[in-house]
């Protein structure tokens, strides 16, 4: 919804991640809320009511601020956060039940220095402004039916909106809004920094991607993702934030049309993988802004064995190879030509892709180790194991590519 008025109104789209604090033994049921910039809002009453105790609501609060670091780092993917400093900002939630959510996020459009927050919703009910008359400078809600039972009610489908989708909308966005404050974009001029969507003509394939060039970039990562993911994976998203952090740029972009992607023969095919990757690279190198940066390649599940195959090629200037969870065993008969340093990052629990990462590097040439992140599953989904590999990847990357000779790509 905030997608939609955003595009009504022509401004800018960002999002202020918020986490509901829900009573211990009934979540559901909202006694506060978090929000970035370590916004804490508490509902006395219902703490009271449900004899919530300071070391429960602490420990509720503990758990939630993980995930709302884990989600802002994965939606923004290295986007800089939009300055609210002197704007008009319109906060927009799918309804309010308790409000805690809406309140957070206000909260923090003020902290940010907004001139005038409006807060704007589809439903709410009866009473709400005398509970809300202090968060924000107008309160809107195109309707306030009774009886109000739950914002849920007033939907025909009211599902979680997937990391993937926020992801979607808020790079739609800001490409729009960019292309409609600028005019076409020169590609060849236009200044860096960058973080935009972009359109890759590999031969008779048009495929999506997403290029993200941090300032004073000397370095560029190539994400090949595995089977069943694509550019908008919250986990390589996040992956590449942190080495956009670290000044690097990153492309993110999908291996296989959509088209393509129906056919699941063609998310094994290690060879039409690896093809494509390295077609994508040499298409990236010859813009202006990259020209001459070293590459290094990322690879994840069936990924990591694209990127091991693309490495292998003897004209694929190919600084470094970092898998994670990968199954580099896909590129067998090409692992003894990898010349680019390895590093096979692989979690402690996923006992049966380790032993396959193991023989791998038996075959490997070239300089590699296999890094084991303690008490991670394959999609390192537990908390920290994540963080921990993509620090690993950042460190990596740091070492065998800034120091690495700056490419040259024939035209």
């Amino acid at each position: 919804m905030a997608y939609e008025v955003a595009r009504a109104l022509d401004a800018p789209l960002d999002v202020v991640v918020v986490r509901k604090l829900g009573v211990p033994f009934q979540p559901e049921l909202g006694m506060g809320a978090i929000a970035e910039n370590g916004v804490r809002v508490v509902n006395s009453e219902i703490v009271q009511m449900a004899g919530v105790t300071h070391e429960e609501l602490d420990a509720v609060e503990t758990r939630e601020r993980i995930e709302l670091e884990r989600r802002a780092n994965t939606y923004r993917a290295g986007r800089a956060r939009i300055s609210l400093e002197g704007r008009v900002v319109v906060v927009v939630d799918d309804g309010i039940a308790t409000g805690s959510t809406a309140k957070a996020a206000c909260q923090v459009a003020r902290e940010e220095g907004a001139s005038r927050v409006i807060l704007a919703v589809p439903v709410a009910p009866v009473a709400w402004t005398r509970r809300l008359a202090d968060s924000a400078d107008e309160l809107v809600s195109l309707s306030t039916p009774e009886p109000f039972f739950g914002v849920g009610q007033f939907y025909r489908h009211f599902t979680q909106t997937t990391d993937d989708q926020v992801i979607d909308y808020l790079d739609r966005a800001a490409t729009a809004h960019a292309s409609k404050a600028t005019g076409p974009v020169d590609r060849d001029t236009e200044p860096r920094p960058r973080d935009e969507d972009i359109t890759i003509e590999a031969g008779y394939e048009r495929l999506g991607g997403h290029l993200t060039i941090p300032e004073h970039a000397r370095a560029i990562v190539v994400f090949a993702h595995g089977s069943g993911s694509s550019r908008h994976s919250p986990r390589n998203r996040y992956v590449a934030s942190v080495l956009n952090e670290a000044g690097l740029a990153t492309l993110l972009f999908d291996l296989l049309t959509a088209e393509e992607e129906h056919d699941r023969a063609n998310v094994f095919d290690i060879d039409l993988l690896g093809r494509r990757l390295i077609e994508v690279t040499r298409l990236v190198l010859r813009r202006p802004d990259l020209a001459g940066m070293p590459v290094g390649y990322f690879g994840a599940s069936t990924g990591a064995a694209a990127a091991l195959r693309a490495a292998a090629d003897p004209d694929a200037p190919i600084a470094a190879v970092v898998s994670r969870g990968g199954r580099p065993d896909l590129a067998g008969p090409h692992l003894d030509a990898v010349r680019a340093p390895t590093l096979l990052i692989v979690g402690g629990r996923d006992t049966e892709v380790l032993r396959l990462n193991r023989e791998a590097q038996v075959l490997l040439r070239c300089m590699s180790e296999v890094a084991v992140v303690p008490g991670a599953t394959h999609l390192f989904e537990e908390a920290g194991t994540l963080q921990e590999a993509a620090e690993l990847a950042r460190d990596w990357f740091l070492t065998h590519l800034i120091a690495a000779p700056t490419t040259t790509t024939a035209s």
